[in-house]
């Protein structure tokens, strides 16, 4: 062979084996995550063409898929669709999937490993393949008191078993219809998500769970639990000024609406907390320190990754902060951020004697032949405090729903451990109202945290108290109603 026709030889050798080389990464190294690729529309017409499983909540499906006579085969239908969409999510032909449709598509589209049996006793039978019904730990009649106890405001409400950390109402408004992604019209379903997209108010943000806000006062939890952590008891003293002048800074803290904090120099913790003083948490905070609260936030699950199966933002406490940024840090402003749902965390954390429980949203996966094919199995995330600490804040709570900011939440005949907190955003914006709480507090059945934002109806005259407090009390009267 001469020269030319060997280096012609090599290079078509050289083609050939780049273009088998990028074939087989293709079709067997990317193939899982091109299959699972929300964008891989030919996935989604193979999974339309099967009956996929349903979603259901009080053992009523509320997302569910009927035949069609089109070329998708399906057609997915959600009943109640905006009050359950935060959880449900949607299934689009256009868009892909959302929510539970997409954290648990493996067993709705019945692919999952755990059902290959189910897979191998259709080949056989001839029996058209379906999904698994994915049954959720909401309860219809909390979510229903949730969504309307919210209203028309802007917010979200989140509600956990804090014994089990099944998640018991996931409400965030304003909410929207995934009927209207589901459609077969490609033409109709990009419009409607273009205007849902476009919405300043953000219908399509799961606000219990992606959106993290300034906690304000509830954050004083956090604080209390450090205090009482290190030593100090409800009954120890702390400083009382009228305003707080913030080391190294001409800024000072002041209380809500300029007031102060009792007649005296010096308040004792459990009175700190039961009315909300600004200062003397202000203080606490330059006196435990910023990694004191830093690890104590921690403790409640600040600052790590967490899934329900659906993905949660991570809280925050900021990573380095001077004295000035320590003190506003205590009373849950500068950079703190929490979830709804993490908030919740904190009071079933305490509700229950400081042992966090894996907040959960799927209870029990079914094929299509009824057989249970997974079960939630309730577990211990962390302990985020002492037995002795949850105690000593449980009854300091109780004093805040009793005879503190949050009386709004009292039940008759029922302990209601609970916190306001009243968070401000910008100069020009209204705080945002927060509350969370626990009940009963001798034997807790339920964590509720709530979140109003910019005070909703009230506008600027919004507290906590006022606004939030009453929506957890609906909530809490729903749970023990059952």
């Amino acid at each position: 062979m001469n020269t030319p026709l060997r280096r012609i030889s090599v290079v078509v050798l050289s083609m050939f084996l780049a273009l088998m080389g990028a074939a087989t990464w293709v079709q067997f190294v990317q193939a899982g995550d091109l299959n699972s690729d929300r964008r891989n529309v030919r996935t989604l017409y193979r999974e339309f063409d099967n009956s996929r499983g349903p979603i259901v909540i009080g053992g009523e499906p509320v997302a569910s898929s009927t035949p069609v006579d089109d070329p998708f085969g399906y057609q997915r239908t959600y009943a109640n669709g905006a009050l359950f969409a935060p959880a449900t999510g949607f299934y689009s032909v256009v868009y892909g999937r959302t929510g539970i449709e997409d954290a648990a598509n493996e067993y709705l589209t019945g692919t999952a490993d755990s059902l290959f049996l189910s897979r191998v006793q259709d080949l056989f039978t001839g029996r058209q393949p379906q999904g698994s019904s994915v049954e959720l730990t909401i309860d219809p009649a909390v979510q229903q008191a949730a969504w309307d106890a919210l209203g028309e405001q802007r917010g979200a409400v989140v509600a956990l078993d804090p014994t089990t950390g099944a998640i018991l109402a996931m409400v965030s408004r304003p909410s929207y219809d995934p009927n209207v992604l589901a459609g077969h019209s490609t033409t109709a379903v990009n419009e409607a998500y273009r205007a849902l997209d476009a919405d300043p108010s953000r219908p399509l943000v799961n606000r219990t769970i992606r959106e993290t806000y300034p906690p304000g006062s509830t954050f004083k939890l956090v604080d209390t639990a450090a205090a009482l952590e290190a030593g100090l008891t409800p009954e120890s003293q702390l400083a009382a000024p009228v305003s707080l002048p913030l080391p190294g800074s001409s800024a000072q803290i002041r209380n809500f609406g300029g007031s102060d904090c009792g007649p005296g120099e010096t308040i004792s913790l459990a009175d700190a907390l039961r009315i909300s003083c600004n200062t003397s948490y202000g203080q606490l905070g330059l006196d435990l320190g910023a990694d004191a609260l830093r690890a104590q936030s921690e403790a409640f699950g600040f600052g790590s990754d967490l899934e329900i199966p659906l993905a949660v933002a991570t809280s925050r406490f900021p990573a380095e902060v001077d004295a000035p940024q320590t003190a506003l840090s205590a009373i849950g402003q500068y950079e703190v951020r929490a979830t709804p749902l993490q908030m919740a965390m904190v009071s079933a954390a305490i509700a229950n004697d400081g042992a966090q429980m894996a907040p959960y949203l799927v209870q029990t996966v079914r094929d299509p032949d009824l057989a249970v094919v997974r079960e939630a199995s309730p577990e211990v995330l962390r302990t985020s405090v002492s037995a002795q600490t949850a105690g000593a804040l449980t009854e300091m709570m109780v004093g805040v729903v009793e005879n503190g900011t949050g009386t709004s939440a009292r039940i008759p005949g029922v302990r209601v451990a609970g916190k306001s907190g009243t968070a401000q955003t910008t100069d020009e914006a209204a705080p945002h109202a927060w509350f969370t709480a626990f009940a009963p507090a001798d034997a807790p059945r339920v964590a509720v945290a709530v979140v109003v934002e910019n005070g909703g109806s009230a506008g600027s005259e919004a507290t906590g108290g006022r606004v939030a407090a009453p929506i957890a009390r609906a909530v809490i009267e729903a749970v023990l109603a059952r």
